[in-house]
């Protein structure tokens, strides 16, 4: 029996697709990391309960803190996104977190810089409260410990290939850390959107890209970028495409993320059939079924997508691009 509903939500589903394909499918990732870190913090001293932690969230994380503070008797403060939906406020404010949204903007590094710039505001007029920092402090790769293991102890012997969305590096970056410290040999692949400055894309644009949670307008500390050996650019409309496929012939209804890593293990897992492939759906598709689901008879035919193979960064191009990381041509 578990002792909080955040001990049981945190669990992920692994889902064969195919001999060499599996997904990792969670209802919302990043309560491994919130847990984790939040249970580190009162370990360590650096917080008491009572205490309020704060940050800022484009809507996964936003949930994932606030239960977290739930579990452990923490108060909650979010600057959030736009993006974050009326489910997730509605929640928020069920479980006691406060959230305050910052002005709607199509330019994601000025959401992320105004998100930022306002946390450091509420910082100042209240010293006593602490910022869990999800995309600079290392501590949010704790959490994924016990994901790494499950892994290791499920999947087949032999050398993986584990893909997913970038985003503050905790999730994909802790998981292959762990993984290879258990012998397992690992090849990391991330999945970013066009017009991220993590791994370069920030020249290319996309006008539709709203997977803000797995590339970055700002410079993210917590990205370990040694540790990835491929990177995938996928735009909005394949992401689509991935999602819904994946939800047509395996039932996983999953984000947008999980539709651009679901290409993206596909392709690799052709490039190298010694491996077996897995990669990761951090959270169901709910709160993308306007954005993009609802286009599903406009979605293409997986099958007749493939991606750029470039050297250089300067050849990305829509709607999908791929390279060695790093690229030859760095």
């Amino acid at each position: 029996m578990h002792a909080h509903i955040a001990e049981a939500v945190k669990k992920p589903d692994l889902i064969s697709l195919a001999p060499d394909l599996a997904c990792l499918r969670f209802e919302t990732m990043k309560v491994y990391s919130a847990l984790g870190a939040v249970r580190h913090l009162l370990e360590s001293g650096t917080v008491r309960p009572g205490d309020t932690l704060v940050d800022s969230s484009s809507g996964i994380y936003a949930q994932a803190l606030a239960l977290a503070c739930h579990r452990y008797g923490m108060k909650c403060h979010i600057v959030g996104s736009t993006t974050v939906d009326r489910s997730t406020r509605v929640q928020l404010e069920i479980l006691g977190a406060t959230l305050e949204q910052v002005a709607p903007s199509r330019d994601l590094r000025l959401d992320q810089e105004t998100r930022v710039r306002r946390v450091a505001e509420i910082l100042a007029a209240h010293p006593s409260y602490h910022w869990m920092r999800q995309y600079h402090d290392d501590i949010h790769y704790h959490g994924y410990r016990e994901v790494a293991d499950e892994l290791d102890a499920e999947l087949p012997a032999g050398p993986l290939t584990l893909v997913g969305g970038v985003g503050s590096g905790a999730s994909t970056g802790a998981l292959a850390t762990y993984l290879r410290a258990a012998g397992r040999d690992v090849s990391l692949v991330g999945v970013q959107p066009f017009g991220s400055v993590t791994f370069g894309s920030e020249h290319v644009a996309d006008p539709d890209m709203i997977i803000a949670g797995i590339g970055s307008a700002i410079a993210f500390g917590n990205v370990r970028h040694e540790l990835y050996d491929r990177v995938h650019w996928v735009n909005f409309d394949s992401a689509v495409s991935g999602a819904v496929a994946l939800l047509r012939t395996s039932g996983i209804f999953a984000g947008l993320s999980a539709g651009a890593a679901h290409l993206a293990a596909r392709w690799e897992r052709l490039r190298d059939t010694s491996r077996t492939a897995v990669f990761i759906a951090a959270d169901t598709g709910h709160r993308y079924v306007d954005s993009a689901y609802a286009r599903h008879r406009q979605a293409a035919d997986i099958d007749t997508l493939k991606p750029h193979e470039i050297t250089s960064l300067d050849a990305l191009r829509h709607p999908w691009s791929t390279t060695s990381w790093p690229p030859a041509g760095r």
